[in-house]
């Protein structure tokens, strides 16, 4: 049955933003919800088996060797956080599951700082329940290696870098070991990293990463829209002076970031990431913003992460090439090519309620439409009061 095995099986930029989080708005509470996108169906019983697999989670610990691990790599956080992370244990009384017939309902409510680790194990847990409880046959572990051997041969001609930021959609644990396994026994110097603490660990490599949509939706809920790109940004360059500089460009679109990104956010962050929408176009966009501020774009660079492949791959090297400096995070055709159908769910910030405040709803406006999430009319709000009128 799906497990997790350790405190750190989760994403990099979670912790980092936990940090930044018991520093500056220790105070503030958040919910999060499921999204089915796919509309995937639950089988019976899928809500107890994943209750029980989050309960089980109550009992994970930092171990000694993990934290001394984590302090070494990361040498621009307090040691305290590693203290208090060590202290830290998952509450499941956070969590609220339910079902109704195949719809699945999950929900987490508390202090952001606690809440903000339960996004990515809870939707990997759901990925290997559902492939464990619908008996669908993977390919085996070969094969699973095989895979990632010949994506990884095409992505050398490329010379290109690329890490892997597959844990929340991955079909397996045993899969996304295997698949950092091969990764880093492959013959090049493509892969750089994984975003997975954990597996970093285990194959001494680069957790990778830094923010998440949740950080700008916080800052919204406190300061407003016009304001949560900058004061998130700034608060994070305060937290961070320097270290892990790049900037999430899509939560309230890119056309509204790169209005907020002034030129002293702009030198100061080593580049941007892609995670929506079209991305010749973003790396257009972006080429012309650091021009526009007189700086080179190719001391700068792109990290692109939405939803990748080869051929996406491909074409994006073909432009940004000479251009500006780029990069690349591959999830889950990395960590779910396995010969089945990929799940496609998310589960996102709903609401939060900042220190002296009241219970805010927050969205996220993504550079497409359909992947605006939140309460329809406070996304109808939004577009009006940044002027994003083509958006709506």
């Amino acid at each position: 049955m799906a497990r997790l095995e350790s405190l750190l099986d989760n994403d990099f930029y979670k912790f980092t933003m936990q940090y930044a989080v018991v520093k500056l708005f220790p105070k503030a509470k958040a919910k999060y919800q499921f999204i089915n996108r796919g509309k995937h169906v639950f089988p019976e019983g899928f809500a107890e088996r994943l209750t029980e697999a989050i309960g089980a989670m109550a009992t994970l610990k930092l171990s000694n060797a993990e934290k001394q691990f984590f302090a070494e790599t990361c040498p621009y956080i307090d040691p305290t956080y590693f203290d208090f992370l060590q202290g830290y244990r998952y509450n499941p009384e956070e969590v609220s599951i339910t079902q109704h017939a195949g719809e699945l309902s999950v929900k987490i409510e508390g202090f952001w700082y606690r809440t903000i680790l339960w996004e990515v194990p809870i939707m990997s847990l759901i990925c290997e329940l559902y492939y464990e409880m619908s008996d669908a046959k993977r390919v085996d572990d070969q094969q699973v290696m095989d895979i990632v051997d010949r994506k990884m041969d095409k992505y050398d001609k490329l010379k290109i870098t690329i890490a892997d930021f597959g844990t929340r959609r991955r079909h397996s644990y045993a899969v996304h070991d295997l698949v950092i396994k091969t990764l880093k026994a492959h013959p090049s110097k493509t892969f750089i990293g994984t975003s997975n603490v954990h597996l970093a660990m285990k194959y001494k490599t680069k957790p990778i990463g830094t923010h998440a949509h949740e950080w700008f939706m916080f800052h919204a809920a406190k300061y407003g829209y016009k304001m949560a790109n900058l004061l998130g940004l700034e608060n994070w360059s305060d937290v961070y002076r320097g270290d892990l500089g790049i900037a999430l460009s899509d939560t309230y679109t890119t056309e509204a970031f790169f209005r907020q990104f002034d030129k002293k956010l702009t030198k100061l962050f080593d580049g941007v990431r892609h995670d929506s929408g079209d991305a010749i176009e973003f790396a257009k966009k972006t080429i012309k913003h650091y021009e526009s501020k007189g700086i080179d774009p190719l001391s700068k660079t792109i990290i692109f992460s939405d939803g990748l492949d080869y051929n996406k791959v491909e074409k994006i090297t073909n432009y940004c090439n000479g251009r500006i400096g780029y990069s690349f995070g591959i999830g889950t055709d990395f960590t779910n090519d396995v010969g089945l159908e990929r799940m496609n769910i998310v589960l996102k910030m709903t609401e939060s309620l900042p220190e002296d405040g009241e219970w805010t709803p927050v969205i996220k406006l993504s550079d497409e439409p359909l992947k605006h999430t939140g309460d329809q009319a406070e996304i109808e709000m939004a577009i009006r009061y940044l002027q994003l009128d083509e958006h709506a």
